[in-house]
């Protein structure tokens, strides 16, 4: 579960009905703080699964031992297909079930690297009792957020606006036709002083849907046109229209969030600012203004010695729980390190600090290392829990450094890189130091040559001992994607670092999901095991056109720069929405929900309309095809509002507003791709 939704403040145990055109909330409220997360040993993530064959011997339903989901390909619904609850997967069947048997729907939306999914799958889903009472009074559904994010996107909004609040575990209540009426988070399973567990929030759901039909049908009809109209609905256009002031107001709105003293922005927690540090970047190249670069290297600097940052294996932890970038949340995912390793790169490039350059190769070589899959193309994560606890494999104590490394050597290394007799790890939801140490750099590492020799020999001794510890599960699926970011920052990192096998990791992987995830000119979204399905969204297409120029770039070959046209053209026909300007994040002939989403602002990736005007910007550039620029055009018009009255979450759109203002059409066309 996303931080943001640890700190839930009320979790409305209620009957909502519709007033004047507000929601009214009655019946009880409980209090759920962030504390009250279960200590419980997880179960193991890397279930032990039949072999395939004896899967494809299951009925339908699973049979005695599993239920639905052992027939999926998702690691994340594979670890559910134990749990005694009747799952199915999102689809016709779930839905045309809960029609047929008149219940709601409970749809459960996490991922496979998220803990608190983790944590209520114990304490909840893999529970007789829980169990029970779900299937009693429900259709449950599960979604792997990574492979359905349109589910997600669209569920995400509806508890959002019912909450105030997000995160994953996201738990939602819908009627059959998917229309949600309530909504939460992560609940513990039982009643704890005072406050509602997640059996008592189930139980009285349930009658709520037998007793108070009517209320919850109307709740359920006001939040689904709330949900409609926030979908179409934008802020109207500005008096400025596209101009550098949209960019130069919004860094001068980011230099007064900055925190000056730990880096980031704001408070803890604390998300790298991946496309914020581009935009940053690209303006600092273009102004020169001291404060941006302020803001960069602070930024950078103070993530590469945090905790965060993996120091032993390269690679970045999704976030840090507090201000100084000390404690993360251990999980790793594809798509920070994509991005992390470009900023990185393209601050060296800007600086000639070799430190940004270090970084950069040793998150890329950490993929190159740990995230190849066979078949081509890289995996999703790696997961934050391994042996039932956030980040053991990662942790280390006094004595255990001491017993690797020898007393004089591991000395010299606990005081390099901050580890303490009594453990500087606090776990986050209890509070308690457990006795371990996440390494890190409380000061830039001092000292000659031959004393960082000495301690990148002994960093390379403590790896091979984490090596042997019990690794957290890797969620093996490939996402188009979260390889097309991989793609592209190996090819841009190849070129500027004058790499030449990053460039080749990046055809590899370019060519691997063209032979097997565009069947038919169409993009696919995942593959795993030798399958690749379910159609790819918006961000797919926009992040792969953007991958290929990079690789035409970084290599030359044309054949990119025309799979990039094809891409991109394949795009504009079938996401473009041709009355209100952009793309929609679901193609035209995509399975309908109740709402489609068409999204400007960016969130752990780029937002994929500011991807795709970037995209279109750069074929332009190159093709000299003026149709794309016109076409990039109409996105930024569309999205200007956003731009100027949400400045800090549409970085990807200002950086291509950006490029949009300098870009230059050749007068003589190249060779058409």
């Amino acid at each position: 579960m996303q931080k943001v939704s640890y700190r839930m403040k009320r979790q409305l145990l209620a009957v909502m009905i519709l007033t004047a055109g507000t929601v009214a909330i009655i019946l009880l409220s409980f209090v759920f703080p962030r504390e009250d997360a279960a200590e419980n040993n997880m179960s193991p993530h890397a279930l032990d699964l039949p072999d395939p064959e004896a899967i494809d011997a299951l009925p339908a339903d699973g049979g005695d031992e599993f239920n639905r989901l052992i027939h999926e390909e998702s690691p994340y619904l594979l670890q559910h297909a134990a749990n005694p609850v009747d799952w199915y997967p999102w689809g016709p069947e779930a839905l045309a079930a809960a029609a047929a048997q008149d219940k709601p729907i409970f749809l459960s939306v996490g991922y496979s690297a998220c803990h608190w999914c983790h944590v209520m799958e114990t304490e909840s889903f893999s529970r007789q009792d829980v169990a029970d009472i779900i299937n009693a009074h429900f259709i449950p559904i599960k979604v792997d957020r990574e492979e359905r994010p349109d589910v997600d996107q669209v569920y995400m909004l509806a508890t959002q606006l019912m909450t105030g609040r997000g995160g994953w575990p996201n738990s939602l209540w819908l009627t059959p036709d998917g229309k949600p009426w309530f909504a939460g988070t992560y609940w513990p399973r039982e009643d704890s002083a005072g406050r509602a567990g997640f059996k008592t929030i189930l139980t009285t759901l349930g009658e709520a849907w037998r007793t108070k039909r009517d209320e919850v049908n109307a709740q359920a009809d006001h939040l689904a046109n709330v949900m409609q109209q926030y979908a179409a609905g934008r802020p109207g256009p500005t008096a400025g229209g596209l101009s550098w002031k949209l960019l130069t107001d919004a860094t001068d709105g980011l230099y007064k969030s900055f925190d000056k003293a730990n880096g980031g922005f704001g408070d803890a927690p604390k998300f790298p600012p991946h496309s914020t540090l581009r935009l940053l970047a690209a303006q600092y190249v273009r102004t020169r203004d001291a404060k941006l670069l302020e803001m960069l290297t602070g930024t950078l600097d103070a993530m590469a010695a945090g905790g965060m940052h993996d120091q032993l294996g390269g690679g970045f932890h999704r976030y840090s729980t507090d201000e100084r970038w000390l404690l993360p949340h251990f999980e790793k995912m594809l798509y920070d390190n994509a991005q992390l390793a470009r900023a990185y790169v393209e601050v060296y490039l800007i600086t000639g600090n070799e430190s940004y350059r270090q970084t950069a190769v040793d998150t890329l070589d950490w993929v190159l290392r740990e995230m190849p899959d066979d078949a081509g193309g890289f995996h999703s994560a790696i997961d934050a829990d391994s042996q039932g606890e956030e980040g053991k494999f990662y942790v280390w104590t006094y004595r255990e450094i001491i017993d690797a490394l020898g007393d004089a050597d591991g000395k010299e290394f606990c005081r390099a890189y901050g580890v303490e007799k009594g453990g500087n790890f606090r776990d986050e939801a209890t509070g308690t130091k457990p006795g371990t140490n996440v390494l890190h750099l409380p000061k830039p590492l001092d000292g000659d040559d031959k004393q960082r020799g000495r301690l990148a020999e002994m960093r390379t001794k403590l790896l091979a001992v984490r090596a042997k510890r019990i690794w957290p599960h890797i969620d093996d699926k490939v996402l188009t994607g979260w390889n097309a970011l991989m793609i592209g920052s190996f090819a841009y990192a190849g070129k500027h670092l004058d790499e030449p096998r990053y460039v080749q990791a990046a055809q590899k992987a370019a060519d691997f999901l063209l032979a097997k995830m565009r069947p038919n000119g169409r993009l696919l979204r995942t593959y795993r095991r030798g399958e690749a399905k379910l159609d790819a969204y918006l961000d797919d297409y926009a992040f792969f056109a953007e991958a290929l120029i990079e690789l035409h770039i970084a290599s030359g070959d044309k054949r990119w720069l025309s799979e990039a046209a094809a891409t991109a053209d394949a795009m504009t026909v079938h996401f473009r929405d041709a009355k209100g300007g952009g793309f929609y994040f679901t193609s035209d002939d995509a399975d309908e929900l109740i709402t489609r989403m068409k999204d400007p602002t960016d969130r752990a990736i780029p937002a994929g309309n500011a991807a795709a005007a970037a995209a279109l910007i750069r074929l332009a550039e190159l093709t000299g095809d003026e149709k794309y620029l016109t076409e990039a055009k109409s996105v930024l018009d569309a999205f200007e509002g956003y731009m100027q009255r949400m400045p800090s979450a549409t970085s990807s759109m200002l950086l291509a507003a950006g490029e949009y203002l300098t870009a230059t059409i050749p007068t003589a066309a190249p060779t058409a791709p």
